[in-house]
């Protein structure tokens, strides 16, 4: 079941939102990523966006995932963040659920875009979101390192517009 966002909710999605720090800790070999105490990034993300703008995936055995929108780029857009579902629940279609919740949400009020954004590394956020339709590139940030190669970040990932791109 997907629903709005209670009050009741905060510690579960705390818990969420360190599984969404740790999947990006894991994926960049960096243990710092999210600082001492990731969860209360949520408490940040949901003072900013308001309880309006998440919504639950609740199965029962509680809360399984989470969803949020905030501002996007331009006056006709709002992007997905954060999209988190529980490891046990992963697979059984509650992100898309949780997906297809705010498409409805976003298509109610009227709006055009409804965007994602993605890091590079992420193939299988990259996989997921294109497989439920999201499939128009509006825009690619490109970074230049200029830090030491003693230990390189990045690794060898993409090919975008025929270049090939590290993540």
């Amino acid at each position: 079941m997907i629903r709005d966002y209670r009050d009741t909710d905060l510690e579960a999605c705390r818990d969420l939102h360190v599984r969404l720090t740790e999947w990006h800790r894991k994926i960049y070999d960096s243990p710092g990523i999210g600082g001492d105490n990731p969860g209360l990034q949520f408490d940040e993300h949901l003072a900013k966006v308001g309880k309006e703008r998440i919504w639950v995936a609740e199965s029962t055995e509680g809360v399984v995932g989470m969803i949020g929108l905030q501002p996007g780029y331009g006056e006709s857009a709002l992007e997905i963040e954060p999209l988190v579902v529980a490891p046990g629940a992963r697979g059984k279609g509650v992100g898309g659920a949780l997906v297809q919740h705010v498409i409805e949400v976003v298509k109610d009020m009227g709006l055009r875009d409804l965007n994602v954004h993605v890091v590079g590394r992420n193939a299988e956020a990259i996989r997921f979101y294109h497989d439920i339709g999201f499939d128009v590139i509006g825009y690619v940030e490109l970074m230049y390192d200029t830090s030491p190669l003693e230990k390189p970040l990045w690794r060898d990932g993409e090919t975008v517009a025929g270049r090939r791109f590290r993540v």
